[in-house]
């Protein structure tokens, strides 16, 4: 469904990103992996729009190199970026009414009740604390609110930049359950960007490693968990042992 060629991305007169090549098939997840600085948020908002690029980003047949990011959006992209950037002063509610704003129209249509009733069943804390600021929430439970609001857009495509970052194991651990649930269930694909090679390696369909602004190396995700390059980079001595 998105097939991005030759890919150029740019702050200023930095070339943060090389003739990038990425595909993402339908109903897969698809994970870039690489350090710190090697262009991975980048690549997101290069999709999204929010930075200079030049090249070809193809969705559906629909170029969007030239496109601004609300028509990305309205496209059935969602971007959940690193961070969560929830709205802190808005409650757990109203975060995800925001979202639904250009695709209900107004609040208490039918569509409204039926997705954010998906939603709470998908993470029932969010229900629960639907009155609460977001600010006030953990930072698990905001960066589920980052999903859900994410989903309440009715996407075609759920991109995901960092989801794990500065959570404990065990919250990480029900966060992915959720990721791989909405890919299945709802054969929505999912483009991820993490930090976490071996928990983004765990699930998903085909990954991409980035160095440097550039695509040192790619294929399905169940091969390069044993790759020796891989492996040396980003799991560790543990990993190769075991």
């Amino acid at each position: 469904m998105l097939k991005i060629e030759g890919l150029n991305s740019f702050y200023g007169s930095i070339e943060a990103l090389k003739d990038i090549s990425i595909n993402v098939e339908d109903g897969s997840i698809c994970c870039v992996i690489g350090a710190n600085g090697a262009g991975k948020t980048t690549l997101l908002k290069s999709i999204s729009g929010v930075v200079t690029r030049t090249g070809s980003i193809q969705w559906s047949d629909t170029e969007l190199i030239n496109s601004n990011p609300r028509n990305i959006a309205r496209m059935g992209i969602a971007h959940v970026p690193e961070g969560r950037h929830i709205y802190p002063g808005l409650t757990v509610f109203q975060n995800l009414e925001v979202a639904t704003i250009s695709w209900h129209g107004f609040f208490g249509r039918k569509p409204f009740d039926e997705d954010i009733k998906a939603v709470y069943n998908l993470f029932p804390r969010l229900e629960e604390r639907k009155e609460q600021l977001g600010w006030s929430l953990s930072g698990g439970e905001q960066q589920m609110l980052a999903i859900a609001r994410a989903l309440m857009a009715r996407p075609k495509l759920l991109m995901l930049d960092e989801p794990s970052m500065g959570l404990a194991p065990l919250i990480i651990e029900e966060l992915f359950g959720k990721i791989v649930e909405i890919n299945k269930e709802q054969q929505l694909p999912i483009l991820l960007i993490e930090q976490n090679a071996r928990l983004a390696l765990e699930v998903s369909d085909y990954c991409y490693v980035l160095e440097h602004g550039q695509i040192a190396f790619h294929g399905p995700a169940k091969e390069l968990r044993h790759d020796p390059r891989i492996l040396e980079a980003y799991l560790g001595k543990f990993a190769r042992a075991t």
